[in-house]
């Protein structure tokens, strides 16, 4: 059982990120959940407990929320046309203003096209084409995309 007040606690820390930010300043190369001008983006997959170990397959509360997360998206699937991941981000931004929800919507799109210019951007225009990608990526972050 949890210390009085740790729930409360608990919930009021934000989602983990599966994004993390590869940022080299001065030669010295961070990860983190936040971006930097210049930063390479990179999806990670968290680990899901510890398997096998001891024979038995030990699982958080956490995992099992999410693999019944995944089972549901995977049987509605044929309803939505959405898998696992995109109903995630469906629900997370189903709890934001819907200006705020259209915003994340248009930022997606920037975000890509951002992203794409930067790999055949060179000299001073890659450096304004990582600077707006900054601005959107730090936007994108504030809303909870």
């Amino acid at each position: 059982m949890a210390a009085p007040g740790m729930d409360a606690w608990a919930q009021s820390l934000p989602q983990p990120s599966r994004t993390v930010f590869r940022c080299e300043v001065e030669g010295k190369v961070t990860y983190s959940d936040s971006p930097c001008l210049g930063a390479r983006r990179i999806q990670i997959e968290p680990t899901r407990g510890v398997s096998k170990l001891s024979g038995r397959e030990r699982i958080g509360n956490d995992v099992r929320v999410e693999r019944h997360r995944e089972i549901m998206a995977e049987a509605l699937q044929p309803l939505t046309g959405m898998d696992a991941k995109k109903m995630q981000l469906f629900g997370r931004r189903l709890k934001l203003e819907p200006t705020e929800r259209q915003e994340c919507f248009d930022l997606d799109g920037d975000l890509a096209t951002l992203e794409q210019r930067e790999s055949t951007s060179s000299g001073s225009q890659l450096q304004s084409v990582q600077g707006s990608l900054l601005k959107l990526r730090i936007r994108y972050r504030e809303l909870g995309c």
